[in-house]
């Protein structure tokens, strides 16, 4: 069992937010734990042994209130100090990333050293103190320090290795990308489109396709296909296959018991959508998110066997396209909540390692709502999480990111944006969400993604904010698109084209200019 003491102003705290706390043990693997808050004292009660990490939301002063977690720590009779043990676990990390990415002394990073070491010395102060309280205050000190450090230094990364991708004519000429909403056809929607971006995705979603069983709905799609292709436009597609809740068609689930049947209509599925958009569509991602979202409860072999099946049929019929197999909640939350699900690392690996035959993977980011996997989270970490992709020897695509440009209404109550001093379930980046602080963050993600040289593509999930936003994790945000339901430009896709066109120069961007 581990226990960890919190203090608020000089004394135990009195609440604790653990929507979304979880457990980490090695390989960053989640595990299933029971974790209680009572009276300044958080308990994880472990159902594996081994040391582990405690993974909570927590406010940082200045940076918002963004997943954090310790290192992986032994259990012990006496509780660890949480304030402390989260700056532990921080500049382990920090020292990690900068071996890794070569920043040891390295010219123009003095003041990130410097900010490294306060918090280090901080940090060495709590572990002094004469009383959890006191540590706990040190151990807040430094985690600011430790945070802004991390972001510091991922940016300071990317500024690096994205002007040096640019200046050697790296980028792809299909580099940023969206989504679109197959009912937003008005002229408005289609001049954003035009403008903003260098491809489209299509989303492919079987429930739509297939509604009732042998009853199927192609007009929407074949207008925007007939529509992208007379403009030129690259088309992409997504998904083929997956087994969340909301993709999947409700006569299908009778069959929920029987693998055979279900891989069988899956194939035909496959067959039938690629077969009439083959033509035409650039990029296919053929499954998404199996690894997390699964439906059927499909075994570890099964899941292995449609992903095998679903690639090479794609493939067969579409030699010409790349495929992509898209890694949904990339940090596995989900894994400590349903044993029947794979850890998406885990998984990106058995795919390769197995022989499957596809391209690229895909990676999607969602952040800003009360959500399984959309906690927030801050830059080091994201620019962390993409890093681990790098040794899977594949492409990586950005196939969907979105933040909001207001802060979302909680869980379950009215869908609408709510004020800016509203509570933050879903956690916040820098300052609550609103429009500047949505287009500050989209640009900082775009750049330190688009700096990593295995990243082909970013695609944003809404260009016009949603009318009616789906439930679920790594869905539409009530406010998360680039465009007001008007057809007025946010902030964020100001920004955007912005750095769309410096990056076609050749000049790089220095990051946060202009915000």
């Amino acid at each position: 069992m581990l226990r960890f003491e919190v203090y608020k102003d000089g004394r135990p705290a009195e609440q604790v937010n653990l929507q979304g706390a979880y457990l980490v043990a090695s390989d960053g693997v989640a595990v299933r734990a029971d974790i209680s808050f009572k009276k300044g004292m958080i308990t994880c009660a472990k159902r594996t042994a081994g040391p582990a990490a405690l993974a909570l939301l927590w406010p940082v002063q200045g940076m918002g209130h963004i997943m954090q977690e310790t290192t992986r720590l032994p259990e012990r009779d006496r509780p660890y100090n949480l304030h402390a043990e989260l700056v532990r676990g921080r500049l382990l990390r920090i020292a990690q990333k900068r071996e890794d990415w070569g920043l040891y002394d390295f010219e123009g990073s003095e003041d990130i050293s410097a900010r490294v070491d306060k918090a280090r010395d901080l940090l060495i102060e709590a572990f002094k103190a004469d009383s959890g309280a006191e540590a706990a205050r040190y151990g807040d000190d430094a985690l600011r320090e430790a945070v802004v450090a991390g972001e510091e230094l991922a940016q300071f990364h990317a500024e690096i290795f994205l002007r040096r991708r640019v200046q050697s004519d790296a980028l792809g000429r299909q580099t940023v990308g969206c989504v679109i909403d197959l009912d937003s056809t008005g002229e408005l929607y289609q001049k954003r489109l035009l403008e903003g971006f260098d491809f489209a995705t299509l989303p492919v979603h079987w429930r739509d396709i297939e509604p009732k069983e042998q009853e199927f709905t192609w007009n929407k799609l074949d207008a925007w296909v007939d529509w992208l292709t007379k403009r030129q436009v690259p088309i992409k597609a997504s998904p083929l296959v997956s087994f969340g809740e909301r993709h999947l068609p409700d006569w299908l689930y009778i069959w929920e018991h029987d693998f055979e049947t279900a891989r069988d209509l899956t194939y035909d599925h496959v067959r039938r959508v690629v077969k009439r958009y083959g033509h035409v569509v650039q990029q296919w991602n053929v499954i998404s998110g199996l690894h997390a979202e699964n439906g059927f409860n499909f075994n570890f072999e099964q899941i292995l066997e449609v992903t095998r099946m679903v690639s090479a049929i794609t493939k067969q019929l579409a030699p010409r396209a790349s495929t992509v197999i898209e890694i949904v909640s990339p940090w596995g939350e989900y894994y400590a909540r349903n044993q029947r699900t794979i850890p998406p690392m885990l998984y990106a690996d058995m795919v390769v390692q197995s022989g499957v035959n596809f391209d690229a993977f895909g990676i999607t980011f969602f952040f800003g709502r009360s959500t399984e996997g959309m906690f927030a989270r801050d830059m080091f970490q994201i620019s962390s999480m993409i890093d681990r992709f790098s040794n899977l020897g594949k492409p990586l695509h950005v196939t969907a990111v979105q933040v909001p440009s207001a802060v979302p209404a909680p869980e379950g109550k009215n869908k609408e944006p709510v004020p800016a001093n509203a509570a933050q379930g879903g956690g916040s980046w820098h300052e609550p969400w609103s429009e500047e602080v949505q287009a500050k963050w989209l640009q900082h993600f775009y750049l330190i993604a688009l700096s990593k040289p295995f990243v082909e593509s970013v695609t944003w999930r809404d260009l016009v904010d949603p009318v009616r936003p789906a439930s679920g994790p790594g869905v539409s945000l009530a406010a998360g698109g680039l465009v007001n339901p008007d057809g007025t430009p946010k902030a964020s896709f100001r920004t955007l084209l912005r750095l769309r066109a410096e990056l076609r120069r050749r000049e790089g961007m220095e990051l946060g200019q202009g915000l």
